[in-house]
This record gives C-alpha cells, structure tokens and sequence, in this order.
C-alpha cells in the first residue's frame, strides 16, 4: 500500500467518524464542529483526487463561510434539547425508512455505476500554439470551461445570486414599524424648553393638620 492509499483511508476513516457525529452528537455546536471536520476531511480526498478547484472552493466556501455562518446561528438560538428530542421515537419509523432507501440508492450507484472506468488523470504538460510546453492547470481548464462552453449558465447563476443578494439587502433594510430609532441630528438640535414645560397645578388636597404644624416649628426656628 503506498502513501496516497494510506491517506486516503485516513482522510475516509476520519470522514465517516465525523459524519457518524453529527448525527449522534447531543449539543448542535458540537454537531457543527464536527461538520466542519468531515469538510475538512472530503477536501484532502479531493486533493487526492487531483481536484484542487474543487477541494479549495470546499475550504472557502463551506469551511470559511457558510459553516462560520451556522455556527453563530447554532450558538446564538436557545435551542431547547428536550423539546426536540420529544418526538425522535415518533418519527424515528420514517426516518429510518427514508435513510435506508438513500443508502441502497447510493450503494447501486456505487457498486453498479462505476465499472470499467478508469482513475481520471491529468496531463503533465501541453503545448500551446506557439509550440512551448505550458504546465497543465485543473483549475485553468475548468475556468476557460466555465467562461467558454458554459458562459450562458454563468451568467444567468450570477445574475439569480446578485438578485438574491439585493433582495436579502432591501429586506434587511426596510422600515420597521415595531422598531424604535433615534435621530442623532435632532437628539443635537434639542433644547430644554422644547423638552420640559412647568405647569402649576391647583391644590386639590389640604395638607394634614400635623403637616401644618412642623411646618410652622419650622419657619419659627428660621
């Protein structure tokens, strides 16, 4: 067995374990992190596997974005336990059923689907049409496939994001009615008359006779 082989199944074993977690693991933050390790671990397959665009936008885009994402969420929510947990057994029946229908699916694909092919290989070099020897790229390649052949859909999935992105934006941005804001322009310009009025009040109670009396005690003594 060689090198490559040996980190393959250790990236695998590594992956399945994480995989296993997630589902198993009680505390969503530590479902989460798992997550993020079983990432981590099909990227260095897609090393192996010679897809460095792949394995990179895997670490980029999962690992540094959308999992950061989830687990602010996760730590922010108060996420009751106990609530959810109560109908696991309930559902548990078509759960099971579901997973085992996806798992045979995947092992037909797996066992059946594959046969005859051989490990894809990329070419150590090629020549331009100047006749000198370019180091072959994955990523080149599959950039100058993606702006060429394939610009159309490109364009169109950017377009679906930007639009997404705007309207995610204007939906933040929009006036709430429930919400309570306070110009700091006009908390300048305020002045205390505009602010606090004194208005006299007619006494509508005569003080106790008690009262009446410290209170004479009081202007004899000054």
């Amino acid at each position: 067995m060689d090198a490559k082989t040996g980190f393959f199944y250790v990236f695998s074993v590594v992956l399945l374990f994480a995989a296993f977690r997630v589902i198993t693991a009680r505390n969503p933050v530590h479902a989460v992190l798992y997550l993020i390790l079983a990432f981590a671990q099909a990227a260095a397959i897609w090393l192996l596997l010679k897809a460095e665009f792949l394995a990179i936008a895997l670490v980029l885009v999962y690992l540094g974005a959308v999992m950061v994402l989830f687990l602010f969420v996760v730590m922010m929510l108060d996420i009751h336990i106990d609530t959810v947990r109560k109908g696991f057994w309930k559902h548990f029946p078509l759960a099971a059923t579901v997973g085992a229908l996806i798992a045979l699916e995947m092992a037909a694909v797996l066992m059946g689907g594959f046969r005859g092919m051989d490990e894809p290989k990329a070419a150590a070099a090629v020549v331009n049409a100047a006749g000198q020897v370019v180091q072959y790229s994955n990523t080149k390649a599959l950039g100058i496939l993606l702006y060429t052949e394939y610009l159309y859909p490109v364009e169109i999935a950017a377009v679906i994001l930007l639009v997404a992105m705007i309207a995610a934006i204007a939906l933040t941005l929009r006036q709430r009615k429930d919400s309570k804001a306070i110009n700091p322009s006009a908390q300048v310009r305020v002045r205390a008359r505009d602010r606090l009025e004194v208005v006299k009040v007619a006494v509508t109670q005569k003080p106790a006779p008690e009262v009446l009396v410290e209170t004479a005690a009081e202007e004899k003594k000054a």
